[in-house]
């Protein structure tokens, strides 16, 4: 009798799924290099990750691909061990490559995902908003919106069309000013960001003190500032923009790798997976 209460119990409170979660400990670590062949993006970004996780406590396998601008590695660890643990584990160890790869170039981990994939693929599309649009709404409105559904790990979009701002320098202008390639650059990267100055006491109020920097159409981009130029007895002092040295224009979508469709029409496909069960062994 008491073996039939407790395997009652046992049947009562055990989990039961259509496909059991089998999930072994495994982080990924994705890289993005752009411009990188895939011989490069192997010699210069798996290779030093690899070595800095391999050899880390509980790790039984690592493995990776290498493709065309992006790196990617899985870091397996034993039955058993704490996907939490884990990924502290591979985070320390990511701190010792930041000096070895290409500058501009930085590893991170993937969102702690099940091994059985996707769960669902949404098809987002619309006959009147353009697939830029579309790709804007589902990044920006219903990417957030998922990922608060409880047990909702990653929600990846893919299709649709990028927008990018295009900055097209002029080398005779770039000489007229004394200026370079780079002084472009420094400004178009200090230029897209807000900052703020504290606080303004008046009376009874305080006020915040911000500084509005954030580019939002081509022409913020051309108002940008590069230099002041200091003024002689022929011209007074002036500021620079990009603008004076650069056409700054609202150019088409990015070039794609990859595209989306539903029922033979352009659209937004967003896959979603969900969150991984306890870890335990097979």
């Amino acid at each position: 009798m008491l073996v039939s209460v407790y395997g009652m119990y046992v049947t009562v409170n055990t989990p039961t799924d259509v496909l059991p979660d089998l999930n072994r400990p495994v982080v990924t670590i994705m890289t993005e290099a752009e411009g990188l062949a895939p011989e490069e993006v192997e010699a210069q970004v798996t290779y030093n990750i690899e070595t800095a996780v391999n050899g880390s406590p509980g790790v039984e396998r690592v493995r990776s691909v290498s493709s065309l601008g992006l790196s990617i590695v899985f870091v397996e660890f034993r039955w058993g061990t704490d996907l939490k643990y884990n990924r502290q584990v591979v985070t320390e160890r990511l701190s010792t490559v930041t000096g070895k790869l290409p500058p501009g170039i930085v590893p991170a981990m993937t969102p702690a995902t099940s091994i059985m994939g996707e769960i669902a693929l949404i098809s987002v599309s619309s006959r009147t908003l353009s697939p830029m649009e579309v790709r804007t709404v589902a990044e920006f409105t219903l990417r957030p919106a998922l990922l608060s559904i409880p047990g909702i790990a990653q929600v990846t979009a893919q299709g649709g069309d990028l927008k990018q701002f295009r900055v097209q320098v002029d080398p005779d202008k770039l000489r007229l000013f004394d200026l370079t390639l780079e002084d472009v650059e420094k400004a178009l990267t200090a230029a897209n960001q807000n900052t703020g100055g504290g606080f303004l006491v008046s009376g009874a109020q305080e006020l915040v003190v911000r500084n509005i920097g954030r580019v939002q159409t081509a022409a913020d981009i051309a108002s940008s500032l590069i230099t002041n130029k200091p003024g002689d007895h022929d011209s007074p002092p002036r500021a620079v923009l990009i603008g004076d040295v650069a056409a700054v224009t609202e150019a088409g979508p990015m070039i794609k790798r990859g595209a989306g469709s539903d029922n033979a029409s352009p659209a937004v496909i967003m896959a979603i997976q969900k969150q991984p069960a306890p870890t335990r062994s097979p």
